[in-house]
């Protein structure tokens, strides 16, 4: 019963999704300013729900440590975007709608997050350490991923693009594949960092192996709390699911006819996926603790074009039609800036102030051509 009575805030989520589910068609019936509202409060409630999701994959990740709590962090964070996507695709969303996401989402995973965390870390703590290894391997494996998926299309011939989604998914699982052995393996140290302790962000000595120990007796509430948290976790990406159909719907009524910008609705799916990592993010920047930043902001948006995109495509052959995934001339153009600055302020293992305030200028640039339907 107290593990329930943590869980207060799933209420919310938990009612929204039932009335709007019994009056939908009933808010639909009475106009677009109705059926937006609705949305909002969905979002909202979205938001909510995401946000006990990242809770409880948090308290997952800090009983497993760095890397694998930043690696749980950053999967259910995408989940619940591929989800949002999955679902907004099959009620007709437009063909560019995970292009945009995705773009969306490096552009506020890399400029937004680490930015302002930098900016505010920055101005908190002067300068912030890291492990550099960490920095390079993100943003070389982000630069890749995004070329083959989001660059390279752009030169693909329409009648041949099933030859290349399936190319494109191949080559995604197999980049991913690496990267989580790198990540969990004999290159774990890549994405860690002790303070103090460690030149460099790398061990001085590896240790000799010695025989596994016998695992300790398991505490019962440890436990508990462990299969608690998994059950939370899978419970709120379905009733996640259940928000975001409705959600698309009212949002198709109440946008249909506005010309909003189809970039609208992909920063809302990124900026729900990443609410809890900003907040994660931040807090961590605060504690000068910039290696979870790092991978937090990095990891998020590799993950998110690394997995986001096989799915994608997985279902774009499945259903025979094709989305657009070549990025715009903008848009290549922002992403370019964004990862040759990264690559330059992850360079050295130190972030400050200057470095994160040059990441989110870039973010309110991109804001700013959002609005102006760039």
């Amino acid at each position: 019963m107290s593990l329930i009575r943590q869980e207060r805030l799933l209420l919310i989520p938990i009612a929204v999704a039932i009335i709007a589910w019994f009056s939908e068609h009933a808010v639909l019936e009475m106009g677009q300013a109705t059926s937006l509202v609705g949305a909002a409060v969905l979002i909202a409630a979205i938001v909510v729900g995401s946000m006990r999701v990242a809770h409880h994959a948090e308290i997952l990740a800090h009983k497993v440590g760095d890397p694998y709590g930043t690696m749980i962090l950053t999967l259910s964070a995408v989940a619940v975007e591929v989800l949002i996507l999955a679902i907004m695709m099959n009620n007709g969303a437009s063909p560019t709608l995970v292009r945009d996401t995705i773009y969306s989402a490096v552009m506020l995973d890399i400029n937004g997050i680490l930015g302002l965390a930098a900016l505010l870390g920055g101005l908190k703590h002067g300068e912030q350490p890291y492990n550099d290894d960490s920095g390079k391997t993100y943003g070389v494996m982000i630069l890749t991923a995004m070329g083959i998926s989001m660059i390279v299309p752009e030169f693909v011939p329409s009648d041949r693009w099933q030859y290349y989604s399936a190319f494109t998914i191949g080559a995604m699982i197999a980049l991913y594949a690496l990267f989580l052995r790198m990540q969990v393996g004999t290159h774990s140290y890549f994405f860690s960092y002790s303070y103090p302790g460690r030149e460099a962000g790398r061990p001085a000595e590896t240790p000799p192996a010695t025989p596994p120990k016998e695992a300790p007796a398991v505490d019962e509430a440890h436990k508990g709390s462990t299969i608690w948290s998994i059950a939370v976790i899978l419970f709120g990406v379905v009733l996640i699911g259940v928000l975001a159909e409705i959600m698309s719907v009212m949002m198709d009524a109440g946008l249909e006819g506005t010309e909003a910008p189809v970039a609208l609705t992909a920063i809302l799916v990124a900026g729900i996926s990443a609410a809890p990592e900003i907040l994660t993010a931040l807090r961590a920047a605060l504690r000068n603790r910039m290696q979870a930043v790092v991978n937090i902001a990095m990891g998020a948006s590799l993950s998110t074009v690394i997995l986001t995109v096989p799915v994608m495509e997985a279902i774009a052959l499945y259903t025979g039609q094709p989305f657009v995934m070549a990025m715009t001339p903008v848009q290549t153009t922002m992403v370019a800036i964004t990862l040759v600055a990264a690559a330059i302020n992850l360079n050295d293992g130190e972030t400050n102030a200057i470095e994160g305030m040059t990441h989110f200028v870039l973010f309110a640039t991109f804001i700013m051509l959002a609005f102006l339907g760039l």
